[in-house]
């Protein structure tokens, strides 16, 4: 099946946004959008959304650039961690000690 893709120009206008704030935003690594055989930056309806909650964090709830790289990388845990929550995979070893790894990764970024 495949993907729809979004061009830059598109993504800033559907999303009320500058393409240079999208280019800003991947230069940061906040964002990584695939690019076409031409390096057109392309992105996906999952990219759209990642843009949808940074424009959030940052206009409606004021985070700045750096809070929105530090609460992305725990969202990016947070995701790894939700498979290994089921109690199938708590049944087996390996799956909690990946459990344990992602849980302590989440510790360090919240400096604790």
């Amino acid at each position: 099946m495949e993907q729809e893709i979004i061009f830059i120009s598109v993504a800033a206008r559907t999303l009320g946004m500058h393409p240079q704030t999208l280019r800003k935003y991947e230069r940061l690594g906040l964002v990584q959008p695939s690019r076409t055989v031409g390096s057109m930056r392309v992105y996906s309806p999952d990219e759209i959304a990642r843009l949808r909650l940074i424009k959030r964090l940052v206009e409606d709830l004021g985070v700045n650039l750096a809070g929105v790289q530090q609460l992305l990388s725990i969202a990016d845990v947070v995701d790894r961690i939700r498979p290994l929550m089921s109690d199938q995979a708590l049944d087996r070893p390996d799956r909690r000690r990946q459990l344990g790894r992602e849980v302590n990764r989440i510790t360090r970024l919240l400096g604790m």
